[in-house]
Parts: structure tokens; C-alpha cells; sequence
């Protein structure tokens, strides 16, 4: 069951994945001037699959940008995983990014010339982390989860869109992050893909304890959530 948040309750700290406090971004100047966040409060709990939807213009990608910490607002706090945004550098934030952030998008992103595997064990390759046995199982682990373990050996145009965007989500899994971002995840897909896809993601918040956001202008879609927030004109509806 999903329901529409307003002003979250009040939560303890280690409760919370994420939160924003008066959060606004501004993009241009004078009549082409556009005020995509109007002092947002959002608090988003661990363990929890939150959809944030409205249309086209409400604010919800720049919000999940700032919370991602791949867009600065103008004015306001994010914090994530008990870190300030705003007191990292650019170097640290990629870091932080790299280490605390997953992202799933709509077109894949996967790499063509590598396995479904080492797809999904790329991340922590890039991060210099040493691939051992214990770390290919955990790989494993959450391919039989989200269903492709008999697909690890097989490359991207091998696979169907929805076996593709399962490798994807098992990548931005694999770090273990304290929050995985899903940018509308089921825009390329069709509607039974899409259902399938949306299940293994409320499976990865209730059998492993991910905290997921996702961003959707799909009602449908937003169902499959926990909490759903509605943004309008740059403000939770």
C-alpha cells in the first residue's frame, strides 16, 4: 500500500537514509528564470521503497539530483547516510558518491563488451576493491535474487530489456549503498517487464534491506512503493 507523504513525521536519525531541510534551486535568469525546488523538507527512511512523482516540470528529478549529490542546490541542507552534502568538495563528493549512492536509469547503461558479471562487479572494480571469492559470491547472491544468475555469463545483447535492467540494479547494489536511486527505471520497458522490474526492486528493499528511491511520472508504477511523495511547481503536494 503507498501513501502520499506531506510533512514526514518526526524520525530519529538512525532511522533516516536521507533528509532535506529548505531546499531550493533556481535555474536562469529574469522571465526565463525557473524555480524548480521551493524549500523542500523530505525526510526518507532506511528501508523503505519511496516514490517521488508529479509531472514533467514538478521538481522531482532536480530533487533526486541534489540528493545524489550530482546537482548543488542554491539553498538548504541534504544529508545522506549522516553526511552534509554541502561540506564535501568536488573530489569528496565523487567518493562519497561512489561509495554510498547506486543509480539505475532507464536506458541500462550497461557495458557492452562485458559479461552480465562483470557488469554487475564493475563498480568495485573502478574503486580499486579487490575482487575475491567472497565478493563474486555476493555478486551471485544478487543475481539469484533478482533473477539472472543463469544469465552471468551472457553480454548485453543477449539479454531481454528486463534482464538488463535487473544486471543494472544488481550493479548498483553491489557497493552496498545507503541509497539506490532509480530514475525511471521501467521507461524503456513494457508494461509486463516493468512489473517484474518494480518487484525486484521492492524484493531488494524487503529481503536486503536497500533503501530505494525512484522517480516516475507513473502511477502505476509509484504503487509498487512504500511512500510515495507527489511534487508540484517545486514543492511536495
Amino acid at each position: 500500500m503507498t501513501r502520499t507523504l506531506g510533512n514526514p513525521p518526526p524520525a530519529g536519525r538512525s532511522m533516516l537514509a536521507a533528509g532535506v531541510r529548505g531546499l531550493t534551486k533556481t535555474y536562469g535568469r529574469g522571465e526565463a528564470q525557473v524555480h524548480a525546488l521551493r524549500g523542500i523538507d523530505l525526510d526518507l527512511r532506511r528501508g523503505r521503497f519511496t516514490a517521488i512523482m508529479g509531472p514533467s516540470g514538478s521538481g522531482k528529478s532536480t530533487l533526486m539530483h541534489c540528493l545524489a549529490g550530482l546537482d548543488q542546490a542554491d539553498g538548504g541542507t541534504v544529508t545522506v547516510a549522516g553526511t552534509d552534502l554541502g561540506s564535501l568538495d568536488d573530489d569528496a563528493l565523487t567518493v562519497f558518491r561512489r561509495e554510498h549512492v547506486g543509480f539505475v536509469f532507464q536506458s541500462f547503461n550497461l557495458l557492452p563488451m562485458l559479461t552480465a558479471a562483470q557488469n554487475i562487479l564493475l563498480p568495485l572494480e573502478l574503486g580499486g576493491a579487490r575482487i575475491d571469492d567472497a565478493t563474486t559470491a555476493r555478486a551471485h547472491a544478487l543475481a539469484e535474487t533478482l533473477g539472472v544468475a543463469d544469465r552471468l555469463g551472457h553480454r548485453p545483447a543477449e539479454l531481454s530489456g528486463g534482464q538488463q535492467q535487473r544486471v543494472a540494479i544488481a550493479r548498483a547494489l553491489i557497493t552496498r549503498p545507503a541509497l539506490l536511486f532509480a530514475d525511471e527505471p521501467t521507461g524503456n520497458l513494457d508494461s509486463t517487464t516493468s512489473a517484474e522490474v518494480l518487484e525486484h526492486l521492492r524484493r531488494s528493499v524487503r529481503e536486503l534491506g536497500q533503501t530505494v528511491v525512484m522517480v516516475t511520472h507513473d502511477r502505476d508504477a509509484a504503487g509498487y512503493a512504500d511512500d510515495v511523495v507527489t511534487m508540484q511547481d517545486g514543492r511536495i503536494a
